[in-house]
């Protein structure tokens, strides 16, 4: 067995994009932690996850954590077995008892924003990522998440496996495991952090996006605490306590957006573009040009910003600077594979052909330089920072 390979599988959670409005309500003078809300919460949360046992109805874990009046706030986990092919869902929720009984939005949904914007349970910091519209999905051409890899930058961690599921094997591939370094877990990027269950944090950031971290020894204990950049999340282990199973210790990241796991492929994480293999647990990450699959080291270089790109020259070397957008205009020196590029702008000029494609477009660097956007991974097929 690969060290740090997460051993579960099963199917993906596939959480609901609606509201429930499920559960008796509760008289007026009724506290809002009721039987009838954990039923509710419950239903909700199993009817918004597959099963990993045919059949099986998994052991649940609905944690009221905050009331108020009608109103309640916490998370639903849908424990799994501690075995290969088993995985733990799970969900942070908000509920508001109503004539009809109690509407429930799980995080991601659409409500979920609405209903945190009005919640008493809910701190000013924290509305400032529940309550973002989330931006369109990754499936519009826009791959940008502003995250650094979830541990200190300037470290040098090992990809002890390529993007697989949350699960294990199950699409999407939507995971990296991660070890070594000092093996302090640090978020990815700023946001609310959640304790899902011992060993599981979950980070909501902005633009719909959250991230997972399991398997973490000495997890800290939160419950919508505002953490930055680069907070620390706990230590890599191989903690199960929400079952499936781990060998040798390290972190199982998981990118979420709008309230499902999404494929990781394709996304900047550390200015590192992650990429599929011919199956789960293959695969890779690229920076500019080099290349480290699994088993290889990821050097976190931090965010790329959403006006930035990386130089992809396509094999190495250099990419040319020009006095305007076109190989006819004059050149102005190079910049690096590889390297961190700020674009102003962008327009159209010659054609060039690069890892991704043909393109006409250049962009504009901080500089006045401009380069052609075939060699530059900005996470976004157009420009990035409007037209010149």
């Amino acid at each position: 067995m690969r060290h740090g390979r997460r051993l579960v599988g099963g199917t993906a959670a596939a959480l609901l994009m609606v509201t429930s409005l499920i559960g008796a309500a509760p008289s007026a003078a009724a506290a809002a932690v009721t039987p009838a809300l954990t039923a509710a919460v419950t239903a909700k949360l199993l009817g918004s996850a597959e099963l990993s046992v045919a059949g099986a109805r998994p052991e649940t874990r609905v944690t009221v954590s905050r009331t108020s009046g009608r109103w309640a706030f916490g998370t639903a986990v849908a424990l799994a077995p501690r075995q290969e092919d088993a995985h733990p869902t799970g969900s942070i929720f908000i509920a508001r008892s109503e004539p009809a009984g109690w509407r429930i939005a799980f995080d991601g949904e659409a409500a979920f924003g609405a209903l945190a914007a009005e919640s008493p349970l809910t701190t000013a910091q924290e509305r400032d990522v529940l309550t973002t519209t989330p931006s369109p999905m990754y499936a519009g051409g826009d791959y940008r998440t502003g995250m650094a890899l979830p541990f200190g930058v300037g470290q040098t961690w090992t990809l002890t496996s390529g993007p697989h599921g949350w699960g294990g094997t199950e699409s999407p591939y939507s995971s990296v495991d991660l070890a070594g370094g000092d093996q302090v877990v640090r978020a990815a990027r700023a946001g609310a952090a959640y304790t899902m269950c011992q060993g599981w944090i979950r980070v909501i950031h902005d633009r719909g996006y959250s991230t997972d971290y399991y398997h973490l020894w000495n997890s800290i204990s939160v419950n919508g605490a505002s953490v930055g950049q680069g907070a620390v999340l706990g230590n890599t282990g191989t903690d199960v306590t929400c079952g499936g199973a781990a060998y040798g210790r390290h972190v199982h990241f998981g990118l979420r957006q709008n309230s499902a796991y999404v494929p990781i492929a394709g996304h900047d994480i550390g200015k590192w573009v992650l990429a599929n293999g011919a199956a789960a647990y293959q695969g890779g990450a690229r920076h500019g040009s080099a290349w480290a699959g699994a088993g290889g080291g990821l050097y976190n270089y931090g965010a790329l910003g959403f006006n930035q790109g990386v130089v992809d020259a396509n094999g190495g070397g250099a990419l040319t600077r020009r006095a305007g957008p076109g190989t006819g205009y004059g050149s102005l020196g190079s910049v690096a594979d590889g390297a961190t590029v700020t674009i102003s702008c962008s327009a159209n000029g010659t054609s060039h052909t690069g890892r991704y494609g043909t393109t006409a477009l250049w962009n504009r660097l901080s500089d006045g330089s401009w380069v052609s956007d075939a060699y530059l991974s900005t996470g976004v097929n157009g420009p990035v920072n409007g037209w010149c």
